[in-house]
């Protein structure tokens, strides 16, 4: 099998959690990783971990949300690295809320993040891609595309669109030799679970470097296969049967 020596992979939310694990994993592969995030000091802490174990990585301050910073991250990503090989979506947010606690503003800062966040960075290296006769996407989705519980409404519209999304972009970008990936995510021991649900066991959730091992594992397929959608839970978590 491939592997991801040498290529540019650009991961939105890699200051923690699953993107930086993501990160990680793909740093210890070889690969020249641009870790995008909101939170600076979380950057810098991932950037010194696989900088000192002799990864490469460089860090952007980026909000997948605001189009602009996007395309400038973007561009400059090209300008130093002449490449961007790989993209994952994995910047996300939630407020646990009932629909009546849930402000409009919250509702609105879900879906630009979540779901308009990987329209911005997938429309913004789309051109770069398509010039260069390649590329892969990878949208981090959820089980939370698959099935819906309480207060979370926002966060299941967002996570329903992106795999929508990612299946519909995966059958328009085909023709011009991009891939796109929808990445369904079970639940995974990361302050995203662990911080905002205290009482939630944590053998029951998956180390997040399994999930980060099995996006490597889709990005390093055959030039000639694509793989549209793959799910990664845990054995024991009970969000899904």
């Amino acid at each position: 099998m491939k592997n991801v020596n040498g290529k540019v992979i650009l991961v939105t939310g890699g200051g923690q959690g699953l993107g930086a694990a993501i990160c990680r994993t793909m740093a210890e592969d070889g690969a020249n990783v641009i870790a995008a995030d909101v939170n600076e000091k979380k950057l810098e802490s991932i950037v010194k971990e696989i900088t000192d174990s002799g990864g490469k990585i460089k860090s952007y301050s980026m909000n997948v949300a605001d189009e602009k910073n996007v395309q400038e991250v973007i561009d400059d990503v090209i300008r130093e690295f002449g490449n961007i090989d790989a993209v994952i979506n994995n910047a996300g947010i939630d407020f646990t809320k009932s629909i009546e606690e849930l402000s409009f503003d919250e509702w609105n800062k879900e879906i630009s993040v979540n779901l308009t966040g990987p329209f911005n960075v997938s429309k913004c290296v789309y051109p770069f891609m398509k010039k260069n006769g390649k590329g892969h996407i990878v949208n981090i989705t959820s089980t939370a595309a698959k099935r819906a519980w309480p207060n979370a409404a926002a966060y299941h519209a967002s996570k329903w669109g992106l795999l929508g999304f990612s299946h519909a972009l995966h059958s328009e970008a085909r023709k011009d030799n991009i891939k796109v990936t929808a990445l369904v995510a079970g639940g995974m021991q990361t302050p995203f679970i662990l911080e905002r649900f205290p009482e939630v066991d944590p053998n029951v959730l998956q180390d997040p470097k399994n999930v980060a091992e099995t996006i490597k594992y889709v990005l390093c397929q055959p030039d000639a296969t694509v793989i549209p959608e793959v799910m990664v839970i845990p054995m024991r978590e009970t969000s899904w049967p």
